[in-house]
């Protein structure tokens, strides 16, 4: 039977080690790590690898921005960023959820595939080059058709076909399939019995706008872009601030990153470090 004196020694050791391991984990080791962060080449990122201008913290390197006006629309003068969570909130952080079969619109909910056309219809107005993409139609949303069939199934001939994402009174990207006209979608109606028939359209295989441009990181907060995308918004920066894409083209190149550790991703263009480097070099004067 045990005593009154055995639980005390238990309590006792108990107490001990808790304490031991309280000052161990709890004290020690975060100071170990905060004093090796603050080695030099390491005390930069452990600061949150914050970028200064004029004195002034002026954001993160590891943190996208947007640069936009008031009402949200792209301001010229400056490099645009990858699709981003609403101003960058970290609190907001966040992949959509939606995949390869979001294809169809929701009422007040784009399918992944039509929030893809619309930016990439909308860069390609922005920018000045073909904005096209396969399975979107020529307004910028998912080129996708109900179907239905005479058969059980879908088996039979074609009795009828509706351009899903585009509501009437809008006209369908295509004027018929296998021989049949094809009609706009109606709100309230029922389409699911109809066979899902995505148009690749005639689109090149290659679109003129990188797949960055009209896709999101996993976070919604990467500051990075891809060379080819900032490589079709220097023309834009160029004449906005006056200055000859050559030297707008030789910033990108400075402010261009390799692959992690020569082979990890993608090559990339810190987008905040290099719109900071335009202010300072090429200020913009309205």
């Amino acid at each position: 039977m045990r005593t009154l004196t055995s639980y005390l020694r238990q309590g006792l050791a108990a107490l001990r080690l808790l304490v031991a391991l309280s000052v161990l984990l709890g004290v020690g080791y975060p100071l170990v790590v905060t004093l090796v962060a603050q080695v030099p080449g390491l005390s930069g990122r452990a600061d949150g690898s914050l970028l200064t201008s004029n004195q002034s913290t002026v954001g993160s390197s590891l943190l996208g921005q947007s640069f936009t006006d008031k009402a949200g629309a792209p301001l010229p003068q400056y490099f645009q960023t990858r699709p981003a969570v609403s101003n960058y909130d970290p609190a907001a952080s966040g992949a959509s959820n939606l995949g390869p079969e979001s294809i169809v619109d929701k009422v007040g909910a784009p399918s992944l595939l039509t929030q893809v056309c619309a930016r990439s219809h909308a860069i390609g107005k922005t920018f000045g080059v073909d904005g096209s993409r396969p399975f979107c139609t020529a307004d910028g949303v998912g080129s996708v058709l109900a179907v239905f069939h005479r058969g059980p199934g879908y088996g039979g001939p074609v009795t009828r076909a509706v351009s899903l994402n585009q509501a009437c009174p809008a006209t369908p990207f295509l004027r018929s399939y296998r021989g049949v006209t094809v009609q706009c979608g109606r709100a309230g109606q029922d389409y699911s019995r109809g066979q899902l028939v995505p148009i690749r359209g005639s689109a090149p295989r290659n679109p003129a706008v990188p797949a960055d441009a009209v896709t999101s990181s996993g976070s919604g907060l990467d500051p990075d872009i891809s060379p080819a995308y900032a490589a079709l918004q220097e023309k834009v920066v160029a004449g906005t601030r006056g200055i000859s894409v050559a030297q707008v083209d030789a910033l990108v190149r400075a402010h261009q990153h390799g692959r992690g550790l020569g082979f990890l991703g993608e090559a990339r263009v810190n987008v905040v470090e290099l719109n900071l480097a335009l202010d300072h070099r090429y200020p913009y004067r309205s």
